[in-house]
């Protein structure tokens, strides 16, 4: 047994706001105080005047999947610039830089105090290969969000109006890829990619070709069918028309399409923006509507996806929009494209403060983080690495703590971004209690995680430690304990051990006779069969099933 004795705890979900307390911890949870006076605990940690927080959770990143191997494999100039980890005896040998290799992704999030990350796109013909990158990322639990706004099966069942096909199709699909969450990437725009040089969606209303449907009726069929399944987070989507002026029409519109079943919008930063397309004249932040409509619609919920000032990789299941930014910023680019199911676009990016549209990239979603009255729904992500490194993490948080420095940072930003922005105006600062349910306690909540995010009995003993500093970014950059289901693996700043962790999914009941239909859909379209495809529960490590609770 594992004390953690007389820390300043932050733990909204059980509605402690830096009270001192003590932790018990036993076999990987945290336990009740125990009552036997003569069984000491094996270990004391003296927290006095440190801050004791559940560990970080970060739900919407890219850490594993086809797109992300090619990212590393694209970017030799920027390994060779990179921090290099060096074997040890505790690491294996890895890279930093943008798109981490697998072993220095975890040891990375552990040093920083996370504990659990979820990669956001993962077409489900590549999920044996993402399992078996999980197992190489130590000291995290993970799972996987699977793509599905492309799916010719899913636009198939919409297009016949076969809701209850649409359904098992899901939870079946799911179930095969050992995924936690349907993902919607541009919906149906990635498909009209496949088929036409620069293709792409224009709209909610826009026909797929071939398949005669609308991405509006992909959100609503998907978020209806997610809903009726009950799936511990609901459907996860990208909107349509990402980055494009004048797209925050689109974002409302796909917020109506879910007809009020609970859905996800992630970086929402990307689908802010108002302006007419092509005149950057005209581009600036369209916060305000949204947050509007958002706080009068619990069944939606948000993660920023912050930009942050450098260079970095746009790595993403939207294709065109991946030849969209190589265009933009002159760079390389490839294109992936995977059978009957999704695609990517991967291209170096620069983010840079004199820039008029970076600049208000950044602002805006500064505007979201601080126009949001209700912390609980929304999330930070940079949406990894798209716009900056999660390492960025720290200097965000100080970002949202202290308005001073967020006014000199302005200060270098290009001058329009106080007229076309909200925060600049605002001198709200987040408290450390809010930092923890944007970056814990809110993320496990809309994950549908009842065992992390907090530090109540019975929770998984995933704990982070900061020795306090007015500089939040120094003390978020170090903190000075991580636990990891009980076990240390941070201690005084450096890596002491290196679990696995466990993958985190889902498996939803499904009629298992319409796997037939599946199956013969498979045999005809395919060129895997239909038996080498569903991913066995031995072929992971350390599995874990979270409970759906269907409608």
């Amino acid at each position: 047994m594992l004390k953690i004795s007389g820390g300043t705890v932050y733990d909204p979900a059980n509605n402690i706001d830096g009270e001192v307390r003590d932790l018990w911890i036993e076999d990987g949870r945290i336990v009740a105080a125990p009552t036997d006076a003569l069984a000491p605990p094996s270990r004391i940690i003296d927290a006095t005047g440190l801050v004791v927080m559940p560990g970080g959770i970060d739900m919407h990143c890219h850490i594993a999947g086809p797109k992300v191997n090619v990212a590393r494999k694209m970017r030799p100039e920027e390994k060779r610039k990179a921090r290099k980890i060096h074997r040890t005896a505790t690491t294996h040998s890895g890279t930093l830089g943008s798109a981490p290799s697998t072993f220095a992704t975890g040891y990375t999030y552990a040093g920083l105090g996370y504990t659990t990350a979820f990669d956001a796109a993962i077409p489900p013909l590549a999920a044996r290969h993402v399992h078996e990158e999980f197992d190489d990322t130590p000291c995290l639990d993970k799972g996987f969000y699977v793509l599905m706004g492309n799916n010719h099966y899913v636009m198939k069942a919409i297009h016949d109006k076969e809701p209850e096909r649409l359904k098992h199709f899901i939870a079946w699909l799911l179930t095969a890829a050992k995924g936690y969450a349907p993902k919607l990437v541009n919906p149906g725009g990635v498909e009209v990619w496949k088929h036409h040089a620069s293709g792409n969606v224009s709209g909610l209303d826009s026909n797929v070709d071939y398949f005669n449907v609308t991405p509006r009726e992909i959100i609503s069929g998907v978020a209806k069918a997610a809903n009726e399944l009950g799936l511990p987070h609901p459907v996860h989507i990208h909107c349509n028309n990402l980055g494009m002026p004048g797209n925050w029409t689109t974002t409302l519109g796909t917020m109506e399409a879910l007809e009020g079943h609970r859905g996800h919008l992630t970086h929402i930063q990307f689908h802010s923006y108002g302006g007419g397309e092509g005149d950057e004249n005209t581009f600036n932040s369209k916060v305000a509507p949204l947050v509007e409509y958002l706080e009068s619609h619990p069944n939606i919920t948000i993660d920023v996806g912050q930009v942050m000032f450098g260079s970095t990789t746009s790595m993403t299941g939207d294709g065109p929009l991946g030849y969209f930014l190589a265009n933009l910023f002159g760079t390389k680019w490839f294109n992936g494209d995977t059978e009957m199911e999704s695609g990517c676009g991967i291209a170096p990016i620069t983010y840079r403060n004199k820039s008029l549209v970076h600049s208000l990239q950044w602002g805006i979603g500064l505007d979201w983080y601080l126009m949001m009255k209700d912390p609980w729904r929304v999330v930070m992500s940079t949406d990894h690495p798209n716009g900056a490194s999660f390492m960025a993490y720290p200097q965000i948080v100080r970002l949202l703590m202290d308005s001073a420095y967020r006014q000199e940072m302005l200060k270098l930003c290009h001058p329009a971004v106080r007229e076309r922005c909200h925060f600049p105006h605002m001198d709200r600062e987040y408290t450390l209690s809010e930092i923890a349910i944007i970056t814990r306690a809110g993320p496990a909540r809309i994950l549908g995680l009842k065992n992390k995010g907090h530090l109540g009995v019975g929770a998984d003993a995933d704990i982070t430690i900061y020795t306090p500093n007015d500089n939040k970014q120094t003390m978020f950059e170090m903190p000075r304990i991580v636990i990891k289901r009980g076990e240390i693996v941070i201690e005084d700043t450096e890596l002491r051990s290196t679990p696995t962790g466990s993958t985190l999914h889902v498996s939803p009941a499904y009629d298992v006779a319409r796997e037939a239909d599946i199956a013969d859909w498979f045999e005809k379209f395919y060129s895997i069969r239909f038996r080498n495809y569903p991913v066995t529960d031995d072929y992971l490590h350390e599995p874990e099933t979270v409970a759906c609770n269907p409608k």
